[in-house]
Formats: structure tokens, sequence, C-alpha cells
């Protein structure tokens, strides 16, 4: 007998070799349905796999991130399946799932051609074939039979990957059908599962990403267990449509981009530059009752720098090169992260105990290399800046850190209306402890500062073996967006590298020398990233505080355009943000224009407000509102705003 601990702590006896799928049966024959794979031991594997020995497990269904893995990653195997059919001589690369779907790079044969065109086919062999429930059967095979097997079915790419990357004793493939791949898995037990495909796009791509490199076809596709669920996310596609950043930004004029200036370097126009400088006032205003101390670090740095801090060594060819003078042997380097900098703050001077947690901020701009295919608007750019800061702890103040950075990024949250979030905690895999650095203890009691920090939160935080980092376990957030998509924003991280590289030290209480704890935090993540999630979130549709102009002021003609200036005078006194719409068009053109352009409130002046010292409100998407005076008006604003900011404040209340 075998015992399986589920979840929630609960533990049952099986037969040894019981698999996943038995046990979701012995659950209940609804979960049998819906489970697509498991987790045994924190590792997803097929429902079909022999459980020999006791174990943790956890059931996947659809829903769960590690079952929509396992379901697109047996999808694109279903696509290559069809490919097969459809394009004879045609070779394969690589065929991963990815956040929403799979894709899968292939190199048609001489003469052959995949586009837009051939979706529906593509489509139509996939449901053919998933109609038939293939069974996908795993194959442990030595490296000498792998490249026997895939020379002689022609796969070039395949044998070179099996040569260059795999060990012997470490391969697998997995066949359904008359199709095998190269593959570590895990997936469906068999392809009926998928009821529901489509196709989204080609696009080339260069094999193993370099461009020396032949260029394949890559084709994007995503499915799922039901029509509904592809109906509602081919919904949720064109309102994404509506919602995209890069549209959005460019109507309303808050960031550019220039060829000339250069790929992926974003420039911010006056509007957005407001808007970015209201962000950077607004965490300075949450920060403020927690003592960081904001710093201005230098936008390159020593080569010697980066030596310490272990990053020189990973500069390739896929990075920024360093920057020569004409000084010998004087190398900088764009500056990638703002650690090694701050480290530097810290060493500047003698530490005591008594000084810590020392919390240095800055809104750093960093810069690192993306190739051109990968930039997307403001969410993947080649310079960014994070709103960074670094504290230098005891080991037992990590979990005060840790308390306080959650209040920060909840409060963020809060202002923002992002009430749908997830949290994770990262741990070491207790199984692989040598790729961690830091001693058994040290790592023991911050993960459990996280966790019981978490705890005292109230925060409901998964918890994820294998996932810290090589230096330091770490809590990361995400939220979802109006529209149901989750983006990364917000995260901390316990570092006990740096401060070993950079050799810091504070005097201890019994006046010995230790070496601090660093905690890396960025609430919003870096300001370009989160402002595109912003846009896309509310649709350009800012809060008032935020907002770059909060009123529009419409004169009916152009006899009140004095009357609009004195309206704008009186705003511009208090502090509210407003514009003049002086055009000669009808008012009706007017309130269509600037309702485009996303204002909240628009103001209409004529003969009555000019005599009475009023403005007629109109607000965005809700129509006419009356008229009031200018500074009952401009009061509520002022109202409107405060209370926005202090959304997060009501609610501790």
């Amino acid at each position: 007998m075998v015992k399986i601990t589920f979840p929630d702590g609960s533990v049952r006896e099986y037969e040894q070799g019981v698999t996943g799928f038995q046990i979701a049966e012995s659950i209940s024959p609804a979960l049998a349905r819906d489970v697509v794979s498991c987790g045994v031991n924190g590792e997803t594997t097929e429902l079909n796999r022999p459980i020999n020995e006791d174990a943790t497990i956890a059931l996947y269904k659809f829903d769960d991130e590690e079952g929509k893995h396992t379901f697109w990653h047996t999808s694109a195997h279903l696509l290559a399946e069809a490919l097969q059919e459809l394009y004879p001589g045609i070779q394969f690369g690589f065929g991963p799932a990815v956040e929403n779907g799979f894709f899968y790079d292939v190199m048609p044969a001489n003469g052959q051609t995949i586009s837009e065109n051939d979706f529906p086919k593509i489509e139509e062999k996939m449901r053919e074939l998933a109609k038939k429930n293939e069974q996908v059967v795993r194959h442990d095979v030595s490296k000498a039979d792998a490249v026997k097997e895939f020379t002689a079915d022609g796969q070039e790419y395949k044998v070179e990957h099996i040569v260059q990357d795999l060990e012997d004793g470490t391969i697998s493939t997995y066949t359904q059908g008359g199709f095998t791949d190269l593959c570590r898995g895990p997936h469906l037990m068999s392809t009926g599962a998928i009821k529901a495909i489509k196709i989204t796009s080609v696009a080339g791509a260069f094999w193993r990403g370099d461009a020396k490199r032949e260029q394949m076809t890559r084709i994007y596709g995503i499915s799922f267990p039901k029509k509904k669920m592809l109906d509602e996310y081919l919904v949720m596609l064109e309102e994404a449509k509506k919602r995209d950043h890069r549209k959005i930004g460019k109507e309303m004029e808050l960031f550019m981009f220039s060829d000339r200036v250069g790929k992926g370097l974003p420039i911010w126009l006056p509007k957005g530059t407001q808007l970015r400088l209201r962000l950077q006032d607004l965490l300075r205003r949450l920060l403020r009752p927690y003592n960081y101390q904001e710093v201005i670090t230098p936008g390159i740095g020593g080569k010697n720098l980066y030596v310490t801090s272990g990053h020189y060594a990973h500069y390739g060819k896929d990075a920024f090169q360093p920057i020569h003078t004409p000084e010998e042997d004087e190398e900088y380097m764009l500056k990638p992260m703002n650690c090694p900098h701050h480290c530097e703050i810290y060493a500047y001077k003698p530490r005591s105990y008594k000084d810590l947690p020392l919390r240095i901020a800055e809104f750093g701009t960093v810069f690192r290399y993306e190739k051109s295919g990968e930039l997307h608007g403001l969410t993947r750019v080649r310079t960014f800046t994070q709103d960074d800061a670094h504290i230098f702890v005891r080991p037992d103040q990590v979990k005060a850190e840790f308390e306080n950075n959650i209040d920060i990024i909840l409060k963020v949250f809060k202002t923002f209306g992002f009430d749908n979030y997830e949290a994770q905690i990262s741990l070491r895999d207790p199984e692989d402890k040598e790729k961690y650095i830091g001693s058994d203890e040290v790592w023991e009691e911050s993960e459990a500062a996280i966790k019981e920090a978490c705890a005292e939160k109230g925060l409901n935080a998964r918890v994820e073996l294998g996932e810290a980092a090589f230096y330091g376990p770490k809590l990361d957030f995400m939220v979802k967006d109006a529209i149901g998509r989750r983006w990364q924003l917000g995260t901390i991280q316990v570092d006990y590298n740096l401060p070993n590289r950079f050799k810091l030290e504070y005097t201890a209480e019994d006046n010995s020398k230790k070496t601090p704890v660093m905690v890396h935090r960025a609430p919003f993540g870096s300001l370009e990233r989160f402002t595109a999630v912003l846009i896309e979130h509310t649709a350009g549709h800012f809060p008032l505080w935020l907002t770059p102009d909060q009123v529009a002021i419409l004169p009916i003609s152009e006899k009140y355009n004095d009357y609009a200036r004195k309206v704008k005078a009186y705003f511009d006194a208090h502090d509210v943000r407003s514009i003049m719409d002086d055009r000669n068009e009808k008012i009706g053109r007017k309130i269509r224009d600037n309702e485009l352009k996303r204002i909240p409130y628009m103001l209409i002046v004529g003969e009555k407000e000019a005599q009475e010292g009023e403005v007629s409100v109109r607000v965005q998407g809700e129509g006419d509102k009356g008229s009031v005076k200018i500074a009952t008006f401009a009061e509520q604003i002022a109202e409107e705003v405060h209370r926005q900011l202090n959304a997060w404040q009501a609610e501790a209340k």
C-alpha cells in the first residue's frame, strides 16, 4: 500500500501502482471526468502514470494552470499530427504549450507554404483526429534509438536537438495514432478531451532563436474541452483588441516609438509623462510611513561591479554589449538592474544592527536587450523604469518586512481596482537543495517567515516548491484584469547571494560581524508594464486622479470662448486638469470627439452658464447631469480624487 497525501493534508491509502486517474475516480466520477493531469510530489505527470511509493498529489482540471499546460501541450502534438498528414515531408522543431494555447515551429517541404488561408483545413483535420480519441503513449528510449528513429523519419531538427541537448537516460517519446514526437510530457491520456480548436496566427521564427539559422513557420493555436469556452475566448480576444494599450496609448497621446530613436525604446509624451509622474507620487505617498530613503544611481556601471555581482559572466551575444572608453581596459555596462548599485550604497559606510532595516528605494531605469521579434508596446521593451527597492535586514526582520510590503502592494491594487488577484509563495525544492545558495537554517527561517506573514495578513497564497530563485524564496502577485487575463504585478524576494558577493556586513549586538539579508521588492514591477496593464484593464478610462485630462470645456460657439477661458483659469488655480475645445465646430461634434479622448467630464458653456457662473456637466458614457456652479464642480472633483486615492484607507477602517 502507498499513502497519498492531498492538498488539504488528508491522507488515504491505495494499492501500490495506483494512478492519478484511479485516485480521482475514488473521490468522484465527476472529478474523474474533469481531471486532465496530476501533480505527484510537485511534478506534473500523466493521469495514467503509476505511483509506487508514498506521495503528495494534486489533481488538476483544465481551469488550473497546470491543467491548461497539459491540455495545450497535447494539443500542440495534435497540431503536429494534423500537419504531418496535410503536408507530407514537413519537419518539426519545438512545439510547447504557452500562456494562452500552444505553437509548433515547422519547416514545410520545398514548394509548400502555410498561411492563414490554411487555418480552416488544419482545424478540421485536428478535430477529425481528436474524435478518434487516440491514446497518448509514453516510451522511454535510448539516445541511439532516438537518433535512429527520427533520422529514419527525416526529422533533421529533432535529431540535432537529441545530439546536442539531450543526455542518454533522459529521453522519452509520446505517440498518438501514427504520430510520434520527442517530448518530456506531461500529456493527456488521450486526444478525445480536445473538443474545440482555433488556429490563431502564423509567424516566422528562427530555429533555436538564432537569426543566423533558417527561418521556420510558427503556427499558434488554442484549444478547449468545451466549445462554449472557445466562444467566450474569441469574444475576449475581440475585447482585448479594443483595449490594446498600443492603440489606446497612441489615441490618448501617452507614448510613442521612433525607429530613429531605436526599437523597444519608449518615448513618454507630455500626457503620458504626467501620468507616470502621478504613479510615482502615489507610491512615494504610500511609502512615507515605512521610512524608505530614495536614491538616484547612474544608468551604467563599471565592469567590476558586475563581476562582483556575478552578472558579467552571463553577458553573451544575446545581451547589450560592453561600452568601451578611450582609456585602456575601461569597460562599462548598461545597467540591467539596480541591485548592485544599491549594494554599493549599503557598503559605503559601516552599518550597525541598529541601522537595520535599511530601506533604499529608486525609480531606476534599466536596460535589457530583447530580440526585435519579441518587442511588444510597453510590455516588452529594451529600457524600463522599476519602482525598485532593496531592504537590508537582520534574519529576524524578514517577516515584518514581508508584512509591510504585502500591505503596500495590496494598497496599490485597491487604489487601481485590481480586486481579483492571486499570490504565490515560491520555495526551494527540498529534494534538490544543491542548486540554491545559503544554509538550510536561513532558508527554513525565511520560508517560514513568508508563510507566516501571508497567514497573518489573511493572504491565501499558493505554495510552489522548486519555484524559488537560486538566491532565495519569493512572493509574487498575479492580477486578473477586467476581461480575465492574468498579469504578474508586484514581487517580494529574499536574496542571500548579493550580500555575500559584495561582502556586506553589519555589527551585531555582540560586536560580531554578520551578513544582512537583502529583500527586493517592486509593487508596480515596472512603470512601463504597469501602465500597459492599467490601460488595458480600464480601456483608457483611468481613475479621475490619474487621467491626464479630467475635464474638457466645450463652448457652444465662439461667443462664449472668453467665459470658457475664465472657467479654465479657475480650474488651473484649483488643481483641476482641463482642456478647452474652442474649435469652430458644432457642439455635438465636440462632444463626440472628446468622448473618444476618454475625458471623464465634459462641461458645456453657453449663454445661460455664462450668466449664472455655471457649467453644464456631461459625464463620460452617462450623458447630461445638469448645471452646477464652477466652484462647486471644482470641489466635487477634489472630493472624488481624494476618495479614490484613499480607497484603501476607507477599507482599512
